[in-house]
């Protein structure tokens, strides 16, 4: 047995109250459904909750919102979730709202090393009010911080016994980054298979930047 595989009760134990924790993921497409549902049955509070986006009203990680779980969301793109603005209305919940290309060059830069980088991105917007700004060749620039996590959830189609990973086409989206930016990875895998399966060539997560593995069910 991979001595990274446990059971998906077991990795989602590591998921403590006031936890920053990232969620791969684009809508339905490359999210780690088993780990979120079973990061809503936990009797948990206070996370902030790192993603594209919240899922739907009590679906995926709207399950979370709808749960109390949830204290600040750091992300772009709510419309599927209603409950969203309604929590962030009545003040139940932070938004911090990143433009979706700098948040995925966040979460980069933080597995990289990268304390923060500056983007021409939102300048002069209210996504933007507070920052520091640069010119550059006569353009300004505002400042955006790396978005690093304490755990992150991601998915993969497959995954070897040491840990290496590989995707399934656009299910890639945010998990190779997520991957590398947060201090505990989690890794929802489709299929489990001896080291050495894998051509190198088609490994895109290195098994040094996973931690645990759960077999999808």
């Amino acid at each position: 047995m991979p001595k990274k595989l446990k059971s998906v009760e077991e990795a989602l134990a590591m998921v403590k109250s006031g936890d920053r924790v990232m969620v791969s993921g684009f809508g339905n497409v490359g999210d780690p459904k088993q780990l979120v549902a079973a990061l809503a049955r936990r009797n948990i509070k206070d996370l902030t909750i790192i993603s594209n986006d919240l899922g739907s009203p009590g679906i995926g990680l709207g399950a979370l919102l709808s749960a109390g779980m949830v204290k600040n969301l750091v992300g772009n793109y709510y419309n599927w979730n209603p409950d969203v603005a309604d929590a962030y209305n009545s003040g139940k919940i932070g938004v911090q709202l990143v433009p979706q290309g700098s948040f995925a060059e966040g979460i980069r830069a933080a597995g990289v090393g990268i304390p923060a980088f500056y983007t021409p991105t939102g300048v002069n917007s209210k996504l933007t009010q507070g920052l520091e700004e640069r010119e550059f060749g006569g353009r300004k620039y505002v400042l955006q911080e790396a978005i690093k996590a304490d755990v992150a959830l991601i998915s993969a189609a497959k995954a070897d016994t040491l840990g290496n990973l590989v995707y399934y086409k656009t299910a890639r989206n945010f998990n190779p980054l997520m991957a590398m930016a947060a201090d505990l990875v989690i890794a929802d895998v489709g299929e489990i298979v001896p080291a050495g399966t894998f051509d190198p060539e088609a490994i895109v997560t290195p098994h040094i930047f996973v931690d645990v593995l759960v077999q999808r069910r």
